[in-house]
């Protein structure tokens, strides 16, 4: 089961991980802060290069927490809110990834929940510490606590997209 978690936490982990650096830097075939910037406008969100940092560094930090086994609650909470977040943009495409769907994000959601509730198993930087086994309450805090935050996230920063005018209708006098 150990060997099972450390490679789970190892793949999910980095691809979290490079997914934040991607929206940061030109590394890994990102755009850049400019394109990651970009991107966040596009979609309709605030804060545009602050916006970007945020996300691209909880990608960053809870992806490399998590292939390290470390803090793993912590690590799982900030996971899922920014992959919920993914999900809300994604989600007007439908599920599959093949049409720019949820699928992948929902995916990362769920291999964050299942590493807050299980533990990130022996070869792990919180059972290096003493920090393993978490409490239960702490595991199942950190599965409601990353998809709602990642919700408000949304709501917070989320523009509504701009009422469409009838048709030949220009509001110009």
């Amino acid at each position: 089961m150990d060997t099972g978690l450390l490679l789970l936490r190892l793949v999910a982990g980095l691809l979290i991980a490079g997914h934040g650096v991607q929206k940061v830097s030109f590394l890994l075939g990102g755009n850049g802060l400019a394109g990651g910037t970009e991107e966040f406008r596009r979609d309709g969100f605030r804060g545009g290069r602050l916006t970007a940092l945020a996300a691209g560094g909880g990608q960053l930090g809870a992806g490399l927490f998590l292939a390290a086994g470390l803090l793993t609650p912590l690590a799982a909470t900030t996971a899922m809110g920014v992959m919920t977040v993914a999900s809300t943009v994604k989600w007007r495409n439908g599920l599959w990834v093949q049409n720019d769907g949820y699928e992948y994000p929902l995916v990362l959601v769920l291999v964050a929940a299942v590493l807050a509730l299980t533990g990130p198993g022996r070869w792990s930087g919180d059972e290096v510490l003493g920090f393993a086994p978490w409490p239960l309450w702490v595991s199942v805090a950190a599965v409601l606590l990353g998809p709602a935050a990642g919700l408000a996230t949304r709501a917070v920063l989320h523009r509504p997209a701009p009422a469409a005018e009838p048709e030949g209708v220009t509001g110009r006098a």
